[in-house]
């Protein structure tokens, strides 16, 4: 009888991870595979299943406007709870911090399925940064039955709470997957126009320096720090910045009030991931909240500066890939700066390790699934 495995996602992130993953179960003979969206982010989670060509078997739609947790969270809970009623897998997969994911693990034990979480292991001990992702993993860990630790670090958080060692898994992270194969993919036409526009690509061109800063936990002053930092740092004549602003009126208030308009700085809708992780490749610098981009970045050689105060992927820091720069404006161009103008320093940094992964983790989670059931 062919082992039974449902993977449920909502968000971009965790599209980006589960993709090859999802795409390797297909090719894995003995397993019927079944994919289940919730859409909690329905446009930027639709472009990820068409580049990695995956069609859900089900879609709930579930993304509204402005709705809170508390009413994304009580929809996929009535509207999951049937399917897997009806399915019954004998697994149900999970990837990082989501809402879908903190409830998706709830009703996979209401009806006592087993689950594995993809990217488990990940801390930053303080509940509210990043809110409410440090919570929603935390829960998912008291569940999972198999988990899949992307570095050894995160093996040793679950092991300091009580997890058995049989049931971790070091994995490397999937994203690195998913990395690795949409840098084989021919450069969009948009991110081509927009380099060359800048004068980015010619030899002593101006240096890009991209940027993303979206999370609930830099609304308000926080946000308002990075963009006078950004300001600040377009003043420079080297240098481009690029920043894909998200969609939630929480950045794009703040964003188009600080910085449109401002020579130096290019201000773009979301892109979509094939195109974001190109235009990153041009860059000398990245300056992000975001948690897969750190990640990402480092095995692109590209240094990134992190615009939190804490981070669950401390493992970059201690290779050298990432620098944790909080949100003071001082602070943010201060180190942008040395990196810019301090060849030894960049190169440290862009040369360093990623400690991430090699590119297979989805292989060593199809195994362990098989070897333990």
């Amino acid at each position: 009888m062919a082992l039974k495995i449902l993977s449920v996602f909502g968000t971009r992130p965790e599209a980006i991870k589960a993709a090859p993953i999802v795409r390797a179960l297909n090719e894995t003979p003995g397993v019927e595979s079944r994919v289940c969206v919730t859409a909690q982010h329905r446009q930027m989670l639709d472009q990820v299943l068409e580049l990695f060509q995956i069609k859900p078997d089900y879609d709930l739609d579930l993304m509204r406007d402005n709705q809170t947790l508390a009413q994304i969270s009580a929809s996929i809970f009535t509207h999951l709870d049937p399917i897997l009623a009806r399915l019954q897998p004998d697994w149900v997969l999970v990837v990082g911090d989501t809402t879908t994911v903190v409830t998706t693990s709830q009703l996979a034990y209401y009806r006592r399925i087993k689950l594995g979480h993809i990217e488990a292991g990940l801390r930053t001990h303080n509940k509210w940064h990043p809110f409410p992702e440090e919570i929603n993993r935390r829960i998912a860990t008291v569940i999972a039955d198999l988990y899949f630790a992307p570095t050894a670090w995160a093996k040793a958080n679950l092991l300091r709470e009580g997890v058995d060692e049989h049931a971790i898994e070091v994995t490397g992270n999937p994203v690195i997957d998913a990395l690795n194969y949409v840098v084989q993919q021919e450069e969009p036409s948009e991110i081509r126009a927009l380099v060359d526009r800048l004068g980015i690509r010619k030899p002593n061109g101006k240096r890009l320096v991209a940027v993303t800063a979206h999370r609930r936990e830099n609304f308000g002053q926080p946000l308002e720090n990075i963009c006078h930092a950004l300001k600040e740092l377009a003043a420079r004549q080297d240098v481009e910045i690029v920043y894909p602003v998200h969609l939630n009126p929480n950045v794009q208030d703040v964003v188009n009030r600080i910085l449109k308009g401002t020579p130096h700085v290019t201000l773009l809708p979301p892109l979509d991931y094939c195109p974001m992780i190109h235009l990153i490749k041009h860059a000398a610098l990245l300056l992000t909240d975001s948690g897969g981009l750190q990640e990402e970045a480092p095995s692109l050689g590209i240094p990134v500066l992190v615009l939190r105060e804490t981070t669950e992927r401390p493992e970059g820091v201690e290779a050298g890939t990432l620098k944790l720069v909080g949100t003071k404006t001082g602070d943010i161009v201060g180190e942008a700066t040395r990196l810019l103008e301090d060849p030894i320093a960049h190169a440290e940094m862009a040369k360093a390790a990623n400690p991430y992964g090699d590119g297979r983790a989805a292989e060593r989670i199809i195994q362990a699934l098989l070897n333990s059931s």
